[in-house]
């Protein structure tokens, strides 16, 4: 806390990141030998998922997947993951109603 010129007392607030504050779990998955599937795309498909289930943010994800959010928002369609989280149906209302 610290006093302002005219007197009032204020408080600061300590403004970690999100990222430091991500609870971080190490995970290893055995694969098949036959799988041809990187180390990248295992990443991307489950950053993917996280995002789609509204677990991660758009760059919490991108930070999973280890790639910029614009390059994971225009990698989500390859996914099959929709980059807007409402329905066509709310979409629509959101438009007659503006």
């Amino acid at each position: 806390m610290f006093t302002s010129e005219d007197g009032a007392i204020e408080k600061t607030m300590d403004m970690r990141s999100k990222k430091a504050d991500m609870k971080q779990l190490k995970l290893s998955i055995t694969l098949p030998a036959m799988t041809s599937i990187t180390e990248a795309e295992l990443k991307m498909i489950l950053a993917s998922r996280l995002y789609e289930n509204g677990q991660l943010s758009l760059g919490q994800a991108a930070d999973m997947a280890g790639i910029s959010k614009r390059a994971f928002a225009e990698l989500l369609g390859q996914y099959g993951v929709s980059l807007f989280s409402q329905t066509s149906e709310e979409l629509r209302r959101d438009i007659l109603n503006a």
